[in-house]
């Protein structure tokens, strides 16, 4: 059962790290919400109550601060709990995708064996802002030919149109900036 909170309150728990990672960029630091036990549960507890009835199989998390979160959700979901990594973190055979994010390149890599062919996807982060993060993991996950990729994040911030990348996907949010 999801106890309210309101979401500018949660908003007002998150602080802002200006120029981190780079000049220009105001950083949305989560662990100031995080460490708050009640609303780290209600988090959870407000995402799960979007997806309880979606047949989630996986629950699909981006490496780290997606981790946080998708385990806790995973795990009240009933759900598998499959990491996406940066390079060099997983120990077994990988499929891998390179991409462009709003600060310069990364790669992103899962496990070949993490997903069966008609699973149901919850893929989740903590942020959306250009997408690109987002859409590299969704062309990983479509060499699997799951049934459904659904996409959460805690927060989405609005004005950086990362939505747009996403559009063919049912995408969730919990906090808009």
């Amino acid at each position: 059962m999801v106890q309210e909170v309101s979401i500018e309150y949660l908003k007002d728990q998150i602080r802002n790290v200006p120029d981190f990672p780079k000049h220009g960029i105001q950083f949305k630091d989560i662990t100031t919400v995080l460490k708050q036990a009640e609303l780290f549960s209600y988090i959870v507890d407000a995402t799960v109550e979007i997806y309880k009835d979606k047949n989630i199989s996986k629950l699909v998390c981006i490496e780290a601060r997606g981790f946080i979160l998708g385990g806790a959700i995973a795990a009240r979901l009933g759900a598998g709990f499959v990491p996406i990594r940066k390079p060099g973190k997983l120990p077994a055979e990988v499929l891998r995708k390179e991409y462009s994010l709003e600060y310069g390149t990364d790669t992103l890599e899962i496990h070949k064996d993490a997903i069966e062919t008609g699973d149901t996807l919850l893929l989740h982060d903590d942020l959306l802002a250009t997408g690109g993060t987002a859409h590299a993991a969704t062309e990983l996950l479509h060499a699997f030919k799951p049934k459904k990729i659904y996409i959460n994040f805690f927060c989405e911030l609005d004005f950086l149109k990362g939505r747009e990348m996403l559009a063919n996907y049912d995408i969730s949010s919990l906090i808009h900036f």
